[in-house]
């Protein structure tokens, strides 16, 4: 289909004007599956004193040179150290100090005996009163069961690398070097513009002739899927007055990118066209792709604000979103763009038309490895067939028949661990 631009030049040109996202600071508890804009770089040892690893006694090593249960070597308790106390004594030769996990070891000592390895039978929160001595009843070497300075993180060290996306553990160590806020890559903020007299809200009922606007919906948590904010506008009806007053009321919120569904097809009513030919500069594609041949792109208003136009049918609007917007909105985030795919072996002959086909499809595991079959209808209206779908069955440009047994590219749409 030589009049039909193939689905990776309509990337890469998307992509060749899209700008990645500037930078903001935000507490550290919002932080999460943000984007980390700079280095995370510690300006402290971690921990910052060494402390010990259990509950038990603080020694010098050499003290407990030879101790045994059956030749146990008595020292005397000096101190108690509970944890988040400041040791101000010293430990010297024939004394120990009653440590508890966590605890700072105090000067002199430089290693911990465990309670277990003692006459002794506390733990930490126990309310036993300290003994005067203490029966070693096995040999510490210098080191053993402390954690030194800066044994887990030290001062100068990257912990994250910009780029990185935040999980809780990633917090937890910012926490832990003293990072309140952090910068974090700016999330862009889409408004979606549903079109059609046919559509309704959600909450309203159905008349004759009237469907629910799924499309805003569904665009809204794919936006949120990529790190975007998504910003729904009431639906737009089908005059030029109602398309206007949407399109003018998003570019109003200075959204970093807009969305509509519907109106950019062969045959669709003029009034979209209109307005988008008024606010901005589109051009409206035919793209090698099944569901989802039309498509606009371009860019609205002053700011020159990216836009897309996809189709009105449900899962046309999810597979060019996919296709086209995800990677855009990755690269505005400075997200990584990782496809889940894997390689499936085909157990029914298939038809296509020679466009690149996105088929929804099941997956089983077998012994050979993965295997597709399709859901049932590949209808673009079909919205049951995503819900049910395992991954998007991608057959080439140019292949109309697809064999039994054939390997095909699969991409995944939901957690296959189980399957």
């Amino acid at each position: 289909m030589p009049d039909l631009l193939s689905p990776d030049d309509a990337v890469s040109r998307i992509l060749s004007v899209i700008a990645p996202m500037g930078d903001e600071r935000v507490a550290l508890s919002e932080a999460l599956d943000r984007v980390l804009a700079a280095p995370a770089i510690s300006e402290i040892d971690l921990p910052p004193f060494a402390n010990s690893s259990m509950d038990g006694f603080a020694v010098r090593a050499g003290d407990t040179r030879g101790a045994s249960a059956d030749a146990p070597i008595r020292l005397s308790v000096v101190m108690d150290i509970p944890a988040g106390s400041a040791p101000t004594g010293e430990i010297e030769a024939g004394s120990a100090a009653r440590i508890m996990t966590g605890a700072p070891l105090p000067q002199g000592a430089d290693a911990v005996v465990p309670v277990e390895d003692t006459d002794q039978s506390w733990r930490s929160g126990d309310s036993s009163p300290l003994p005067g001595r203490v029966a070693v009843l096995k040999q510490v070497r210098a080191g053993d069961s402390v954690r030194p300075v800066g044994e887990d993180i030290r001062i100068g060290q990257t912990l994250i690398a910009a780029g990185v996306v935040l999980r809780p553990q990633e917090l937890g160590a910012l926490a832990a070097i003293g990072c309140a806020e952090v910068p974090v890559v700016r999330r862009p903020r889409v408004a979606i513009i549903s079109t059609g007299d046919e559509l309704v809200e959600v909450d309203q009922p159905l008349a004759p002739g009237k469907i629910r606007d799924s499309n805003s919906i569904t665009l809204a948590g794919l936006i949120r899927r990529c790190g975007g904010e998504a910003l729904r506008l009431p639906i737009a009806r089908d005059t030029l007055e109602d398309v206007r007053a949407r399109f003018q009321a998003a570019l109003a919120q200075s959204p970093d990118m807009i969305l509509s569904s519907a109106g950019v097809s062969v045959g669709a009513f003029d009034v979209v066209r209109a307005v988008l030919d008024e606010l901005g500069e589109i051009g409206f594609w035919r793209v090698n792709l099944r569901p989802g041949k039309p498509l606009a792109f371009g860019a609205l208003g002053g700011r020159r604000v990216p836009f897309f136009g996809l189709p009105g049918n449900p899962v046309s609007a999810m597979v060019t979103f996919d296709v086209f917007v995800r990677p855009a909105l990755l690269k505005m985030s400075r997200r990584p763009d990782a496809v889940p795919t894997v390689q499936a072996v085909v157990d029914e002959a298939i038809r296509s038309d020679g466009r690149r086909s996105y088929l929804r499809a099941f997956l089983t595991r077998q012994a050979d490895g993965w295997h597709a079959r399709l859901t049932g209808t590949q209808s673009s209206g079909a919205l049951m067939s995503m819900v049910l779908a395992d991954g998007l069955l991608i057959v080439p440009e140019g292949v109309t028949d697809v064999p039994v047994g054939a390997p095909l590219t699969v991409r995944v749409l939901k957690d296959i661990s189980g399957v």
